[in-house]
């Protein structure tokens, strides 16, 4: 999974935080790898540096293989919670889609499997009924 961090003019964008936002992404949607492809985050303060109530927002696009673009946005009063708050709010909702894939799948296999084993008991009752005609 390719993890992108991308910064606004009043957020210092440097190596560390760009290190530690991949490290983060990259540790708890680790259970997603395979499933997808790229992981876009964006960083920025709306109230342009001056103080104020939930004004850092983290937004983080995720790109599943074969799927539609999952976001989520998250806001809060420092960098560290609206990035651990998106974060927490992607992986819920990738759990969420690949859930219901994967619930999709055991669904179609289960039926898959009832299907051969009405096969196999309809194979049974054959044989059976040909082992009797044998007998007479």
């Amino acid at each position: 999974m390719q993890i992108q961090v991308h910064s606004d003019n009043h957020i210092d964008g440097h190596v560390r935080l760009v290190d530690w936002v991949s490290a983060s992404v990259s540790s708890k949607l680790e259970r997603f790898d395979e499933d997808v492809t790229r992981v876009v985050v964006h960083l920025h303060d709306d109230n342009a540096g001056k103080a104020g109530a939930q004004d850092k927002r983290c937004q983080i696009e995720a790109r599943p293989k074969g799927r539609q673009p999952v976001s989520v946005t998250h806001k809060a009063d420092s960098l560290e919670q609206a990035i651990e708050g998106s974060i927490d709010k992607l992986h819920n909702a990738l759990d969420h889609q690949f859930g219901k894939l994967r619930s999709k799948r055991a669904t179609v296999l289960q039926a898959a499997t009832h299907h051969v084993s009405g096969q196999d008991a309809l194979l049974r009752e054959d044989f059976l009924a040909d082992e009797q005609l044998r007998a007479l």
